[in-house]
């Protein structure tokens, strides 16, 4: 029997961010969540990896050059299950947050909002 994990409300705060990015039509990067939820990187991390291991989302190393002197990003995405899974949950705990995420959410562009790449699961 699987554990059921606690639903907190960091979980609720990402699993919203990462549905406006999904609604949008992008995937987000952890300081682009950590920006848009308020929350540190402890935390935010934590839940990205919880979700990750629910199979809820799925997240991928940006391309860079070997020139950059920046860190490479991870971008995260909702799966299929993931969508369906965070969409319930939400419609359970924040229904107000799915009844305003209609149009809002395609129109908003947040710093690490990156366009999904053609052929990724939506």
């Amino acid at each position: 029997m699987a554990r059921r994990t606690r639903t907190t409300g960091p979980i609720l705060d990402v699993s919203l961010c990462l549905l406006q990015a999904h609604v949008a039509g992008v995937e987000l990067h952890g300081w682009a969540i950590m920006h848009e939820v308020k929350r540190s990187g402890p935390t935010v991390y934590g839940v990205l990896d919880r979700l990750e291991d629910r199979g809820w989302i799925v997240g991928s190393w940006e391309d860079q050059d070997r020139e950059s002197n920046k860190p490479r990003r991870r971008f995260y995405r909702l799966t299929p299950e993931g969508l369906a899974a965070v969409r319930d949950l939400l419609a359970e705990r924040r229904p107000e947050a799915l009844e305003n995420l209609s149009g809002a959410a395609g129109r908003r562009r947040v710093a690490g909002w990156q366009p999904l790449a053609p052929g990724s699961a939506k």
